[in-house]
């Protein structure tokens, strides 16, 4: 996933396909490589008076060809295609060497004990998948679509909006949709990583790979399986290592002068010294060359940082937390301000109303009434508690002339009146005298005809672990921050119940964008990032416009899955500290690997121009950097 390389080490192309690796296949060319070898290294003898011994022929050089086919033919096809300076090269160009000098024996060991560690490391890499092949394993096969009361299995992508599907016990649900009739557990851990089952029934909605554990769900298909969550999600996945961390984009520089660089100081070192120096053979000097070239191949390197960032980001998805790359990893790593929305973000976004209070003759009914009236049409969850508080069917055709006003309320007439419903801006905007502006709770005004009649009181509730949050955030010597189009008082109170160290209230969508910018201001003069976690509907241009965009409970809103580069699908506030965490560690731990990768190579390079290195400690120093960086990588889905 996060950063697959374009050239894997030995060609093997290390692009995170999530195929299944076959040790049983990938052993077999090693084991008959293996048995020559030793058949032919119990008989070889290099006597200079016959250069071309039997052994060479009959047993070694196959052995030679069977390890080495894939280094090859790999280095040819590169060499045809313009890119001559990479690993594969190095390796060709190195054990050909040593055959010419009749070390043949070496020459099969470089090629024998490299595809040991290739071994390794596709197993490493097969077992890091892991993660995420799980979540892509919750791609639905089939879906049982209702056709005049006959159920037939066809393929989720023929279906389409409106159509009725069953989902019996034990299967997945194939495509998002409204649950008709049935109730049932449903697993949904593959998606948000809960473990506990969710009891879904009539009326609720349910997603794609959702796994169906008890009762038999009818269910009403609301999206086609390329516009469902989880058809996203897994472009999402799949697509993720096309935006590469700047640290891999940096190892595939280096790598690009690196290699061409070592080919010519090998050159130097077999040529120059016997001109220059007494008593220096060519023999002598072009057996360091190729145990130079040996030992500078950067397949550690390679294969190891990606390999980080692909851990990283699987290990996040195994706890719910959705990383679109690699690239965002390290902007994670770096955050130092953490900037959150409140609604659906701190608090659970389930609004109730808590009290009615009537002006000018009005009862308690009818300003609720009104108020249902002029918010029938909106998505708010502010509309929505009220509605649910009127409690009964709003006829629509009453209603005319609706109008919502961003960051103010709603304007609607109904039979003939003009009601106004919404926060004391639009009091004061469309100036309506009230005799309060400061109320404890979020409230809804209400004006007809341009005269005040009463305001709704709506409470919304803190998310469980908001409070642990803001506290692990804190932990980590970050600074938190709240922005909201709530009141003052509102603001306040969640504030000081969280302990956050800034927030700003009465905010409109693009002051909420102006205040993040002032966020951003401060945290470029200290080089540090700021991330911001929104709902990802309401908060879609500031959660773009943040360095990291996080976006809560992502997997109902197609907003934040498109917007935001973090799709925390717990909704859970804590995770936003849990995914910080994972990205310092992954980029730890990378580069932990570039230096240990750098440090071992620079040392067995001396060894080698020295003469105290051979081609056996040069491949043992290649692999056995290359296999520790990958056991390092791999310490990343342990976090």
């Amino acid at each position: 996933m996060a950063g697959s390389h374009s050239h894997g080490c030995c060609g093997h192309g290390h692009g995170h396909d999530l195929k299944e690796f076959n040790v049983r296949q990938a052993l077999m060319p090693i084991v008959a490589a293996a048995i020559l070898f030793l058949i032919g290294f119990v008989f070889y003898q290099p006597l200079h008076n016959t250069p071309f011994a039997i052994a060479e022929y009959a047993v070694l050089l196959p052995a030679y060809f069977i390890s080495g086919k894939q280094v090859l033919t790999t280095a040819g096809r590169n060499i045809l295609k313009g890119r001559v300076f990479d690993e594969n090269f190095l390796m060709a160009i190195a054990t050909l060497g040593a055959i010419a000098i009749h070390e043949v024996p070496e020459a099969v060991a470089v090629m024998l004990f490299f595809q040991v560690g290739e071994l390794f490391q596709d197993y490493s890499v097969g077992r890091s998948r892991h993660s995420i092949k799980a979540l892509l394993e919750v791609r639905p096969d089939i879906a049982n679509l209702k056709v005049d009361g006959v159920i037939r299995a066809v393929s989720p992508e023929i279906v389409n909006v409106g159509d009725i599907i069953v989902v019996r016990p034990g299967e997945k649900v194939p495509l998002d949709g409204d649950v008709l009739g049935g109730t049932s557990l449903v697993d949904t851990s593959a998606l948000t990583g809960e473990s506990v089952p969710r009891t879904i029934t009539v009326g609720q909605p349910v997603l794609g790979g959702m796994m169906n554990q008890s009762g038999v769900l009818t269910v009403k298909v609301t999206k086609r399986f390329g516009e469902s969550s989880i058809a996203k999600i897994l472009d999402l996945v799949e697509n993720a290592s096309s935006k590469k961390a700047d640290t891999e984009k940096f190892i595939t520089r280096f790598a690009r002068y690196y290699t061409p660089a070592v080919v010519f100081l090998s050159l130097a070192m077999a040529i120059l010294p016997p001109l220059f120096m007494a008593g220096a053979t060519q023999a002598v000097w072009t057996y360091r060359a190729l145990v130079l070239l040996v030992i500078s191949c950067p397949c550690g390197l390679v294969i190891s940082i990606p390999l980080g960032y692909f851990g990283g980001v699987g290990g996040a998805a195994k706890r719910g937390i959705l990383v679109k790359g690699s690239k965002f990893l390290d902007a994670l790593a770096q955050v130092k301000t953490v900037v959150f929305d409140k609604t659906g973000t701190l608090t659970q976004g389930n609004f109730r109303v808590t009290d009615v209070v009537t002006h000018n003759g009005w009862s308690k009914q009818q300003l609720l009434e009104l108020a249902a009236q002029a918010e029938a049409q909106s998505n708010h969850p502010v509309a929505q508690s009220i509605r649910q508080a009127y409690g009964q069917s709003i006829d629509v055709t009453d209603i005319q002339d609706y109008e919502e006003i961003s960051g103010h309320g709603i304007r609607a007439k109904v039979k003939g009146s003009t009601i106004l419903a919404g926060n004391d801006r639009l009091l004061h905007r469309e100036q309506i005298a009230h005799d309060v502006c400061v109320v404890d709770g979020t409230v809804a005004h209400v004006a007809v005809d341009g005269e005040y009649s009463g305001r709704i009181i709506i409470a919304d509730e803190l998310k469980e672990d908001a409070v642990e949050a803001i506290r692990l955030l804190h932990c980590q010597g970050l600074e938190t921050a709240m922005l909201t189009g709530d009141s003052q008082s509102v603001a306040d109170s969640i504030a000081n119940t969280l302990g956050l160290d800034q927030y700003h209230a009465k905010l409109l969508p693009e002051d909420k964008v102006d205040a993040l910018e002032e966020f951003l201001h401060r945290a470029n003069q200290t080089k540090g990032k700021v991330a911001f976690v929104g709902d990802g509907i309401n908060d879609a241009p500031v959660i773009a416009r943040a360095d990291v965009g996080m976006a809560m409970g992502g997997l109902g809103s197609d907003a934040a899955i498109e917007t935001a580069d973090v799709v925390i699908m717990t909704d859970a506030p804590s995770k936003v500290a849990e995914a910080i965490q994972i990205a310092q560690k992954t980029l730890r731990i990378v580069w932990q690997n570039i230096t240990l990768a750098m440090v071992i190579k620079l040392f067995f390079i001396a060894l080698g121009a020295m003469g105290v290195a051979t081609l056996w400690e040069a491949v043992f120093a290649d692999v056995g950097v290359a296999l520790l960086a990958i056991l390092n990588a791999g310490r990343v889905l342990k976090s």
